[in-house]
């Protein structure tokens, strides 16, 4: 079922969101996933629904537990939406508070992740325990998840999922809970739904060239993610701290870049894959280099693979902003992840800008240009570029994830 095409007038509709937001003080301190979700909420009331909202919210290992409480953000969610959001303070015993509800009225439950049974694993287990006892409290816990979704299910008559962020993991209220709701009452929320088209535009038919940019520290940390890019690419960009393993693989001089040395021979074979698959490897030809890693650190710009020792690479030089800028701003599909340099600091952070302007200036072309993972969606939002891409994704792990080739939980147990 498509969401657009559902009445959801009179029904109760349990919508998982990811409401997972910075608090300071208990206050919400950045309302941006909450008005993400509006659409999908509105939606509902709109057609006069009865809303039951389901987050989580930080790692919470007890219950209850005041810190992450989702009643410190029920003021902004009522605020947002317009409407007075009610509360129920136990997820296991909200039958009362759902059956009272009136249709375009909205309640919001406790935070999932105060029950083990959410995340499907145990929680304080001894140190000594042996492994059959492991094996054992593990089963135990996946029956109570299977129930505590059962228990949940039974609140509404739809489910709703609109948490991409949460869409990798196999929870009860992510992934679980769908089974007990028939195709025309499960559907993925108007935010889930522009993810899931997003991922399937890059990776199933995108328009080439294809253009994936790769950053971040540690090439062990995209390993999967670079194989699968292999199989479907035309230019892969190898970029930030991750290059200098590569040089150094190369035989080039890094000085004191970060690098992995355990991954040198991983490096090597990724380039002779991509020259076998024909996929245009493409990195960096100059960096600019500090004696320290501080903004206020002494600067220079040097040839790659020629960095002097107490020297090390935080960022791209400008001869290679010039050709990652033409091989972006040729391509008609851009998948960003990952910055350039150290973007925190602004002596460090003007080859993430050329990336992202390069990308700008693609999407004014007609490329269709997708950004993911948190420190491409910080760059993205610090330089004002959000409006000036295709889409600008919420998902982190999740994104990752999909990229990779692997099935997520959430989005599968939607469609199956």
């Amino acid at each position: 079922m498509n969401i657009k095409d559902c009445n959801f007038n009179g029904k109760k509709t349990f919508v998982r969101v990811d409401f997972n937001v910075p608090l300071q003080n208990g206050k919400v301190t950045d309302d941006t996933r909450i008005r993400g979700a509006l659409p999908t909420l509105k939606k509902v009331l709109n057609d006069g629904g009865r809303l039951i909202i389901a987050s989580h919210l930080g790692r919470p290992e007890k219950n209850p537990d005041e810190k992450y409480s989702l009643h410190q953000i029920l003021y902004k969610v009522s605020e947002l939406l317009g409407v007075e959001v009610k509360f129920a303070p136990d997820c296991t015993k909200a039958q009362k508070e759902v059956e009272s509800l009136k249709n375009g009225e909205a309640l919001m439950l406790e935070n999932l992740r105060f029950y083990a049974e959410e995340e499907g694993k145990p929680r304080n287990l001894p140190a000594d325990i042996t492994d059959e006892q492991k094996a054992a409290a593990k089963k135990e816990i996946k029956e109570a998840q299977k129930s505590f979704a059962k228990t949940l299910a039974s609140y509404a008559d739809c489910y709703v999922n609109d948490a991409f962020g949460t869409a990798h993991r196999a929870h009860a209220s992510t992934a679980i809970i769908a089974d007990y709701f028939d195709k025309d009452n499960k559907m993925f929320g108007f935010l889930m739904e522009k993810e899931v088209t997003a991922v399937k535009s890059i990776m199933d038919n995108p328009q080439r060239p294809f253009t994936a940019i790769m950053g971040g520290s540690k090439v062990s940390s995209k390993i999967d993610i670079i194989t699968n890019l292999m199989n479907k690419v035309d230019n892969l960009i190898i970029t930030g701290g991750m290059t200098y393993t590569f040089t150094k693989a190369n035989g080039g001089n890094i000085g004191n870049s970060i690098y992995e040395e355990d991954k040198l021979d991983l490096a090597l074979e990724l380039i002779a894959e991509a020259k076998a698959k024909g996929v245009n490897l493409v990195m960096a030809i100059d960096s600019k280099i500090a004696d320290k890693f501080a903004n206020d650190a002494n600067t220079r710009f040097v040839k790659e693979g020629a960095i002097p020792d107490g020297w090390m690479g935080l960022d791209i030089g400008p001869d290679t902003e010039k050709l990652f800028a033409s091989v972006i701003e040729n391509s008609k599909t851009i998948l960003w992840n990952g910055p350039a340099g150290v973007f925190e600091f602004d002596n460090f952070s003007h080859g993430s800008f050329a990336i992202a302007q390069a990308i700008v200036n693609a999407t004014k072309k007609g490329a269709y240009s997708l950004i993911g993972g948190g420190d491409s969606v910080a760059c993205i939002n610090m330089f004002g570029f959000v409006e000036d891409v295709s889409y600008v994704s919420t998902g982190g792990g999740a994104l990752l994830e999909a990229i990779e080739g692997k099935i997520l939980p959430g989005i599968a147990a939607i469609e199956r």
